[in-house]
């Protein structure tokens, strides 16, 4: 019996590589899409700005 595999959810794997590339949690990617769309570049600035205002 052949197994099913889940279909590939290109928008979780946006948010996994994002979070890994920029250190910042899952959750925390997700609200900076919900502010800026899925820009790459937006994000990226976003993430890198919430970032330092953290340390």
């Amino acid at each position: 019996m052949a197994e099913e595999s889940e279909p590939f959810d290109r928008r979780a794997e946006f948010v996994r590589k994002l979070a890994l590339e920029t250190r910042i949690s899952e959750a925390q990617v997700r609200e900076l899409i919900a502010m800026v769309g899925y820009d790459y570049a937006s994000i990226v600035r976003e993430a890198r700005m919430l970032k330092k205002g953290q340390t």
